[in-house]
């Protein structure tokens, strides 16, 4: 089984191996140059030193200490003593070795961005020698460590030093290649360093006084050897050495090796002294020429490395620059300003064709395999914009500015006067194209030779984009308004230009009309719209629209292959495949580097294979290669630094144990991933967030007033492609407020039971007390209702003897109208007897005399007059009505006894009719004394003088 994975392990390192190397850099165009410059990584000038640690991350020897990057931010570490860095390596396990004047040792980096240095210069024996030295090579042989100068080197092993000499001849450099080590003694030349000796190689008279500054690995055993000013030689396992004649070679010898580099498949990278970095390839031919013209910063190359991506970084002598040779991109870049800005391209007859607005020019295409390969010239006559060139049945056609020419021969031939020719579209089952241009449709016989037939007159309208939706019927479009175009069968005529507006918003500005996978779309800035024919109305492509999100509003599309299209928004580029069940897959970030660089509504891409495009620019134009760049495994970030911000930021390199009131930190993070277009990140605080963050080129998160508790920070990267790196962690822990920590909880636990204590004691008493104030609340209860029984009875009885007083008084009342009706009906007896006695006749039938009548009636009167009778009722009335007479008395002292009998006749309500019967008066008598009764009393005339006296 074991046997068995290995085989699968070295098939898929001979594929892999395979794929890199197999693959070359362009030779056409340049690649992208990323500068920083002094003021970027605020440093020295000179780097001396490249080297690229295990995880990706760039370090240079600069001259103010060592210099390092982590793809988001540069830092600069300065050497104790100040010393300037001449050199830079890098062991397996990440010491990050330097060497500089009079200094020597190793930094070790870790967690968070801690870095620590360990100087080695105390191990040397002989400091005075040192103190004059500068180490200008470091060379790692496993784990021996060699500090190369120009009298020495000193090899640091098992923590000892043990100096190198060449029988007191100088070197010049030391060399590691194919498991070799090499070093050059002045005068007497080459020599490999085996078994603790300096061996002299066969061949090294050959290269005796030349100064050798580089040597490669090449074919099989054998080494390239790079010289200051006499070129590369070619030496063999058996020390044979013989020149390696290439294109540069002249270049080299006058422009100065410095340093030198393998890149990947089989190139070779040499910098120079006064004229950048030039590359070549296994035949010695010449690759790439990358200096100050094309964008480095100083031609004085100082050190050369390769990044895990294979690009290439250089140390110049001012500055330090990322050169992309593994990029998809290269570009063609007019610096003189004499092509202008691309409108449209053509690859013709082996011939590359620019339409610029400064005219057509042309230049020799050999394809992309050849150096230097391009040389544009203007075409004569051609001045001035060119809008369109198109190959129509082998024949090149220029819609230009001044018309429509044929461009034969390297001259231009005008067919037509027709200005601003925009569009060429071929009609479909026919000879005939036609021409989209500033006032309209012409139509144009593609037959041998091509013509100009006519410009339709049917309308005047200018005219930017067409497409054929019918035999004889077109589509036709300008910024503003969508036409609905047809021509007789001969199509010699115009039958219809109508404007179709219907379902379109107003004042939206229209893109273009395009086939999308068979479908006619027609673009604007408010999205993409179909047609209905059946409603002969537009309607939004909301499927389409939804999923290209911001690319909705596409200004342009260009097909590439299988379903596969540009869509373009303001010089922003997209690649979009339509896959099964309409779904999308887009790239919008590849060509990120390209934004802003393109002319907005005239971006021009030409396709010229399945793996080359062309891609016009304001200053030239990109070629853009689809098997670049050499796939490889996204880094997963690092996290480069913890900072507290709760107050002045510092970073935190210990364990992550935060303080509870300094709960605001930052996370920095990075991904050594390096090209023109920045990589976007995503996060996600496990125990703080919910779910993981929008994708955003920031490269650190804030985090403020953070809970106490332990958190997991997890981070991962995207490349413009979408290709998406693992995951990266970080645990920390922020503390809790020491009201939270253990002695305060002991100290809660210890309160908490003495509280449980005295409350058990409080408590205790409180049912005590309670129990207490219950049985006085029972007591009180008691005695309270045996009160409001007592009451209740003495109420009851009160009531009962108010009853009986009631009935007592109903009774005495009844008796008073007894008594009174007793004194009327005696009244009334003695008024009738005395009536009767008036009538009365004696024996003889005579009447009574005078004088007995006078002694009855005398009598009788006497009987009126008696008072007994009010003497008896008055009594029984005071009784049965208390003080009334005394009130009266009190209140009313001008009554008199008569006026009291009226008002207690009155009292008893009786009628005026027995009121008179018992005052021995008329019935006008006693309404007369009502009327005098009311006067004394002052009683206003609404008042009944009964109830008065019944409310006394």
């Amino acid at each position: 089984m074991v046997k068995y994975v290995r085989f699968l392990l070295l098939i898929l390192l001979f594929v892999t191996g395979h794929t890199i190397f197999g693959q070359n850099i362009p030779r056409v165009g340049s690649p992208f140059v990323q500068q920083y410059s002094k003021s970027v990584y605020q440093a020295g000038n000179q780097n001396w030193g490249l080297a690229v640690s295990p995880e990706g991350f760039i370090y240079a020897a600069n001259t103010e200490g060592l210099l390092a990057f982590d793809g988001q931010e540069w830092k600069l570490h300065p050497m104790k003593n100040r010393a300037s860095l001449r050199s830079v390596n890098i062991d397996a396990s990440g010491r990050i070795f330097v060497g500089g004047a009079g200094e020597f040792g190793y930094w070790t980096r870790s967690a968070y961005g801690k870095m620590a240095y360990t100087s080695l210069t105390g191990l040397v024996q002989d400091q005075q020698s040192l103190r004059n030295e500068e180490i200008w090579r470091i060379i790692i042989d496993g784990r021996k460590i060699y500090f190369h100068t120009f009298s020495k080197s000193y090899l640091y092993e098992n923590n000892q030093i043990t100096p190198i000499t060449a029988d007191g001849e100088p070197f010049l450099f030391g060399f590691q290649v194919n498991d070799k080590l090499y070093f050059e003694q002045i005068p007497s030349g080459l020599h490999q360093y085996a078994n603790g000796k300096l061996v002299k190689v066969k061949d090294a008279d050959v290269l005796k006084g030349m100064n050798i500054l580089t040597i490669l690995p090449f074919m099989g055993n054998d080494v390239l050897i790079g010289t200051a000013n006499n070129g590369i030689f070619r030496m063999n396992a058996q020390g044979d050495i013989t020149p390696w004649q290439t294109e540069a070679s002249d270049f080299l010898k006058k422009y100065q090796i410095n340093n030198g580099v393998k890149l990947f498949g089989n190139q070779y990278a040499f910098g120079t002294i006064q004229n950048g970095v030039i590359i070549l390839n296994q035949q010695g031919e010449i690759v790439q020429h990358i200096s100050k013209n094309n964008g480095l910063q100083n031609n004085t190359v100082l050190s050369l490395a390769v990044d895990k991506q294979f690009n290439l970084w250089v140390g110049l002598d001012n500055g330090i620059d990322r050169i992309d040779v593994n990029s998809p991109l290269y570009y063609y870049a007019d610096l003189t300003g004499n092509i202008g800005t691309v409108y449209t391209s053509i690859i013709f007859d082996n011939k590359i064709y620019l339409g610029t607005n400064q005219g057509l020019f042309v230049s020799d295409w050999h394809g992309t395999d050849q150096y230097k390969s391009l040389n544009f010239r203007i075409v004569p006559g051609s001045q001035g914009q060119v809008w369109k060139l198109e190959n129509i049945n082998g024949q090149l056609v220029c819609g230009h500015n001044n018309g429509t020419f044929l461009v034969e021969n390297g001259n231009l031939r005008q067919i037509s006067t027709v200005t601003g020719a925009w569009q060429f579209m071929a009609i479909a089952d026919s000879p005939y194209w036609l021409q989209a241009n500033y006032t309209g449709i012409g139509l144009m016989d593609a037959n041998n030779p091509l013509r100009f037939i006519k410009q339709f007159s049917y309308n005047k309208s200018p005219v930017r984009h067409m497409i054929q939706r019918g035999e004889t019927e077109f589509w036709l479009s300008n910024n503003q308004t969508v036409y609905s175009f047809r021509l007789r069968p001969d199509l010699q005529e115009a039958v219809e230009f109508r404007p179709e507006t219907k379902g379109l918003p107003q004042n939206t500005k229209l893109n273009g009309i395009y086939n999308l996978a068979n479908n006619i779309v027609f673009a604007s800035d408010s999205g993409f719209y179909l047609y209905d024919n059946i409603l002969r109305s537009f309607k939004p492509y909301e499927e389409l629209n939804q999923q290209l999100g911001s690319f909705a509003n596409a200004n342009k599309i260009i097909p590439i292959r299988n379903n596969a299209y540009w869509f373009i928004l303001n010089s922003h580029i997209a690649r979009v495949e339509l896959k099964n069940e309409g779904k999308l897959k887009i790239d919008s970030s590849s060509w990120n580097s390209l934004k802003g660089k393109m002319m907005n509504d005239y971006e021009q891409i030409l396709n010229v294979n399945d793996n080359l495009s062309i891609i016009g620019l304001d200053n030239g134009f990109a070629l853009y290669f689809d098997k670049y760049p050499l796939q490889q495994q996204l880094p997963k970030p690092i996290i480069t630094s913890v900072w507290n911000t709760t107050g002045e930021p510092y970073p935190i390199y210990d364990e992550l144990q935060i303080d509870n009131k300094q709960n605001n930190i930052r996370i920095a993070f990075a991904s050594p991933w390096y090209s023109s277009a920045p990589l976007k990140y995503q996060y996600y605080l496990e125990g703080y967030t919910e779910n993981w963050s929008s994708w955003d080129e920031i490269s650190f998160k804030d985090f403020t007033n953070l809970p106490f508790g332990t958190y997991t920070f997890q981070v991962r990267a995207m490349a413009p492609n979408g290709m998406q790196s693992e995951i990266s962690t970080v645990t920390f822990e922020i503390h809790a407020p020491w009201y939270f920590s253990w002695p305060a909880i002991l100290i809660y636990i210890l309160i908490l039971a003495a509280l449980v204590y005295f409350l058990r004691k409080w408590y205790q008493h409180r049912l005590l007390q309670h129990q207490r104030r219950l049985k006085e609340k029972l007591l009180a209860e008691q005695e309270e209702r045996i009160a409001r029984e007592a009451a209740a009875n003495e109420k009851k009885l009160i009531s009962l003897k108010n009853i009986q007083l009631e009935q007592e008084l109903e009774s005495k009342n009844r008796e008073l109208a007894n008594a009174a009706m007793n004194i009327v009906y005696k009244n009334e007896m003695l008024n009738n007897l005395h009536h009767e006695l008036t009538n009365l006749n004696d024996s003889n039938g005579n009447k009574l005399s005078s004088d007995q009548l006078r002694k009855v009636s005398k009598l009788i009167d006497e009987a009126h007059s008696d008072d007994r009778d009010w003497d008896l009722f008055e009594k029984s009335f005071n009784e049965a009505h208390e003080n009334f007479f005394k009130k009266l008395k009190t209140g009313y002292p001008s009554l008199v006894p008569n006026d009291l009998k009226l008002c207690a006749y009155l009292r008893l309500n009786m009628s005026s009719k027995e009121i008179a019967s018992l005052l021995n008066i008329s019935t006008r008598g006693v309404e007369i004394r009502r009327y005098r009764l009311r006067k004394k009393l002052n009683l206003p005339t609404e008042k009944n003088l009964s109830e008065f006296l019944l409310e006394v």
